[in-house]
């Protein structure tokens, strides 16, 4: 937990974003595919969160889904990365999203949001719902789910913050879903990962968060293969 709380206290000054949630428009603002032209024809890989997945200050080559997409060809496997992110988002955005960000044939879903709802003092129970109905959501829909878990920052109290982490425990646990305890391991309280705000991760921190996911990613890619 102590290699967490310089990014966690930061987050209680600033947000994950500009601060808005996004609309309801069927393609939001700041959501952009992690490949110049999206290829309809290609199963995809849609990477749902906030400016962490959106790549907030980086090209959008270097955000971490174009990370995972240069994983995924790399390794020669035919998939498409859908950066799905929007910053300031919320879980509530990113159901409202979930239609939209589902298009396609969509095979797996990154589940990364909650840090704009802990940075609000957001309430959990709304957050976890929230969290649910995407995660139901796209397996209505056969999307295979990874969950990517995050931090609350710690001016809302201990209990808040106790609260707000064991969510993704729980949903992980009884959704039996494929989970990332922190989206920003290894990078969070970093100063050589992150930018200058000591909030998004740079190019390099970018791409350690790809590793991280990938470690998760990859097995089930292979899964489904075989299957």
């Amino acid at each position: 937990m102590g290699r967490w709380l310089p990014l966690i206290a930061l987050l209680a000054a600033g947000a994950c974003g500009d601060g808005r949630e996004s609309s309801n428009d069927a393609t939001p603002a700041g959501a952009t595919a992690a490949q110049p032209a999206a290829d309809r024809s290609r199963p995809r890989v849609v990477a749902l969160g906030d400016s962490l997945t959106a790549g907030l200050g980086l090209p959008e080559s270097e955000s971490y889904p174009s990370r995972l997409q240069q994983k995924i060809d790399a390794d020669g496997y035919d998939f498409e990365v859908v950066n799905a992110g929007v910053s300031g988002d919320t879980s509530a955005g990113g159901l409202r999203r979930l239609d939209w960000a589902l298009d396609g044939d969509v095979k797996f879903l990154i589940v990364a949001l909650g840090a704009n709802d802990g940075l609000r003092g957001l309430s959990v129970p709304e957050m976890k719902r929230n969290l649910e109905a995407i995660i139901e959501g796209a397996r209505e829909r056969g999307v295979t789910v990874l969950l990517a878990g995050m931090e609350a920052p710690p001016n809302y109290g201990l209990e808040y913050t106790v609260q707000f982490r064991q969510v993704y425990r729980d949903l992980s646990r009884e959704h039996d879903l494929v989970y990332v305890p922190f989206l920003l391991e290894g990078v969070a309280g970093q100063s050589g990962y992150n930018q200058s705000d000591g909030i998004h991760p740079n190019r390099e921190g970018a791409r350690l968060v790809a590793e991280t996911i990938w470690r998760a990613l990859k097995p089930m890619i292979d899964a489904a293969a075989s299957s």
